[in-house]
């Protein structure tokens, strides 16, 4: 109970900066205490005090505003921050190393009997205000843009947006984001929201960029076949030096 416990503040120092110390985490930070009440809710769950354990998790969601089934599976490090209005259904599953910020709802499809929640595999990394709902897996490492609606599986390492959500071509995301380092700014925070006609022109320039390095990244490679004195990087938009190419053009 105290190894978990010690997990559970040493989780929070790793994931938000804005920790202080430990009495403040102990005292303030309502993940914590909804983590440690979901803790003893389920034991009793477990051991057939189901209304009891229903009470108590009645009491965490008063308290914490955070609503966790009793019979819900959290693993080890989860950290759930700011916490308001999370909600986390029965037969959910959650595993180690997993983050959840507000107004995350793990919810169910169906009034059937049975697995109706989500899994989450560890690592995962959940916007705020995303809800991911039905029987549906998120893989390892996977990230839930915040408000996204996901209600089919995620694989590992991938990352939805939008509602519905959808996977972000992740090759696309790194060639954007080389691109974008090389023009001097950065991409974060562009949306990838489809209908926003300002990113999408964004994205159309970064696009662009990336087909242009490479073409020319190819005209380096084939000029040095032919003899060319030509430097060729494997840094993106560097393919040639502009002052050989234009000695063997004359």
């Amino acid at each position: 109970m105290f190894d978990k416990l010690r997990e559970d503040i040493a989780v929070v120092f790793e994931r938000d900066p804005a920790a202080r110390n430990m009495w403040e985490v102990l005292t303030t930070y309502p993940g914590v205490h909804a983590l440690l009440i979901h803790r003893l809710s389920h034991w009793l769950w477990g051991i057939g005090l189901r209304w009891l354990a229903r009470f108590i998790s009645y009491l965490n969601r008063w308290l914490t505003g955070i609503e966790i089934h009793p019979a819900a599976v959290i693993g080890r490090r989860v950290f759930i921050d700011h916490g308001m209005g999370v909600v986390i259904g029965e037969t959910a599953v959650i595993q180690d190393d997993c983050t959840l910020y507000h107004g995350v709802t793990l919810g169910g499809t169906s009034w059937n009997k049975g697995k109706r929640h989500p899994t989450l595999e560890a690592g995962v990394i959940i916007g705020a205000g995303a809800k991911i709902l039905g029987p549906i897996t998120i893989g390892a490492g996977a990230k839930i843009g915040s408000n996204a609606v996901v209600v089919k599986d995620v694989p590992r390492g991938a990352t939805a947006v939008g509602i519905p959500a959808r996977i972000l071509d992740q090759e696309k995301t790194r060639q954007r984001d080389e691109a974008a380092q090389k023009m001097g700014f950065s991409a974060y925070a562009v949306s990838n929201d489809g209908s926003d006609p300002v990113a999408q022109a964004i994205h159309a320039l970064l696009d662009h960029a990336a087909q242009v390095d490479q073409r020319l990244q190819e005209l380096a490679e084939q000029v040095a076949k032919l003899g060319g004195d030509v430097e060729v990087s494997k840094k993106v938009g560097d393919a040639f030096d502009v002052n050989h190419l234009n000695k063997i053009v004359d």
